[in-house]
């Protein structure tokens, strides 16, 4: 077949992710970036000798890194370079206590048995395997799949059998709360619905798939930052043979007469024409912008939207606590109740609970001499449900974060800060202010998510955390992979 050109809007991951699997088709393949450097949400914040990673901080599930890159021919060692973080958290609890979330098997069980109980521990690797199940399930049928209807559910009638087996429709919060009977073991291992964007005692058990990727299959870092993993996906996508273009900001998708995308127009009103065009802005923000006369699908105008995030970039000068790692967890005692407080009644939690990473731990270039990073962040209330003046409220959350990190024994003589609110979240052009799109509600999940192809668009695919699958680093790899699987069915296949 004959080379053919696709346009990628946005040099985020999925987009990346999507533009190495279609060059390694053997199309031509240029990528339009509106920033100065690759990345989109995982962006690149350098501020008074201090370098911030914007984004995601936590890197899981390697292997589907590793496929982008071979789609393309190239390997991702010669350009990314990961570290395995062992222990992966360290997370401390309202009582004083803490526990070590360790990627090794037995280290792991070892730290029950000696911080929670011999019961726990032997019931650690029944867990386990219960977790690697439905994984094994979950990702090969319904996360790293297209769908076009819900009926495609039925095309795997034996792995929803094996779902429905492993209790998958259950909810999560109670089976954890099944195999452990230490409370600190239930938050450990179900905080990650907080990546789908719901209280553990709502998600479905299904998502204890983000508890495998995350603390079993391992949490890694790359070298030099979290953006060296965009860095090294851009590099590579050059050296494969297509263009990428930074300071080039998307007007709109244009279209032919019978609908049909046939490129796109620059601001500036510079047009490419394109064979297939991939858009990766968050969907509801798509349709308005770069889609007019477009309507967006009914589940991105009015589905359920994550919880955001308080997100406090601090260049501090000073030592360390003794205790900590490069990502720690401090829950607070009201963990339910905080859930209600982001989700229902849309105020910030009153007991909060807070991620704290400390990247100049692996990466000690990002702060000058005698100085640290740190990435200080607090689930808050989306723009949808909270009603919350930010421009009075974010200075008194400020506040009640730098009165915990002095509580804890964090370094506060503060160099550079930068603090990301909600309102920041959506003058991104993050629908809702949230970085974490769309809820994982049952009904916004697999075929009921909005799909990355819209039929009265053909050439038109979407990536990214709001389209199929979902949020998270592994979602959005899969998602490039998804988007780049409709543009060769629209091509008529790879070359």
């Amino acid at each position: 077949m004959s080379r053919q050109h696709v346009v990628v809007v946005g040099a985020g991951l999925s987009g990346l992710a999507a533009a190495l699997h279609v060059v390694g088709a053997g199309h031509q393949v240029t990528v339009l970036e509106r920033e100065a450097v690759p990345g989109g949400r995982n962006g690149l914040l350098e501020q008074d000798g201090f370098r911030f990673d914007t984004g995601p901080v936590v890197f899981t599930m390697r292997r589907l890194l590793e496929e982008a890159f071979a789609a393309a021919g190239r390997s991702a060692s010669d350009y990314v370079s990961l570290r395995l973080v062992d222990p992966a958290y360290h997370t401390f609890f309202a009582d004083g206590s803490r526990l070590l979330v360790h990627h090794d098997r037995d280290a792991m069980r070892a730290e029950i048995a000696r911080e929670c109980s011999a019961k726990d521990a032997a019931a650690f690797d029944g867990f386990v395997a219960w977790l690697k199940a439905l994984n094994d399930v979950e990702v090969p049928h319904f996360i790293d799949a297209n769908f076009d209807t819900p009926l495609d559910l039925l095309r795997h009638p034996v792995a929803a059998a094996k779902l429905l087996a492993l209790r998958g429709f259950g909810r999560l919060g109670p089976e954890v709360a099944s195999w452990f009977d230490d409370e600190r073991l239930h938050k450990v291992f179900s905080f990650q619905a907080m990546y789908a964007g719901l209280a553990p005692a709502q998600a479905l058990a299904l998502y204890a798939v983000i508890t495998y990727m995350d603390s079993i299959e391992g949490v890694w870092f790359p070298e030099g930052g979290m953006h060296a993993v965009p860095r090294g996906m851009a590099a590579a996508l050059v050296d494969a043979g297509a263009e990428l273009r930074y300071g080039a900001e998307v007007s709109r998708v244009t279209r032919r007469a019978d609908g049909a995308a046939s490129g796109v127009e620059l601001v500036g009103g510079e047009q490419l024409a394109a064979d297939a065009v991939v858009v990766t802005a968050d969907l509801p923000v798509a349709y308005e912008r770069l889609l007019p006369g477009l309507r967006a699908p009914r589940v991105a105008r009015r589905g359920s939207y994550s919880p955001s995030a308080l997100v406090w970039h601090l260049g501090v000068r000073g030592d360390l606590p003794e205790g900590v790692g490069h990502h720690n967890i401090h829950f607070g005692a009201a963990w339910d109740e905080a859930f209600v407080d982001l989700l229902e009644r849309g105020r910030p939690m009153a007991d909060p609970s807070r991620f704290v990473a400390i990247p100049t731990l692996d990466v000690a270039d990002a702060a000058p001499a005698g100085c640290h990073t740190l990435y200080v962040l607090e689930p808050v209330p989306n723009l949808a449900v909270g009603r919350i003046d930010w421009a009075a409220e974010a200075p008194v959350l400020r506040e009640r974060m730098l009165a915990f990190l002095r509580e804890f024994g964090y370094p506060t003589d503060i160099v550079t800060e930068a603090l990301v609110t909600p309102e920041d979240w959506a003058a991104q052009g993050l629908a809702a202010g949230t970085p974490f799109a769309l809820s994982h509600a049952f009904t916004q999940t697999g075929p009921f998510r909005p799909r990355n192809v819209d039929r009265r668009v053909p050439g038109l695919v979407f990536a990214g955390s709001g389209t199929t699958p979902g949020v998270g680093i592994p979602m959005v790899l899969v998602s490039g992979k998804l988007a780049a699987a409709r543009v060769a069915e629209h091509l008529g296949g790879s070359r």
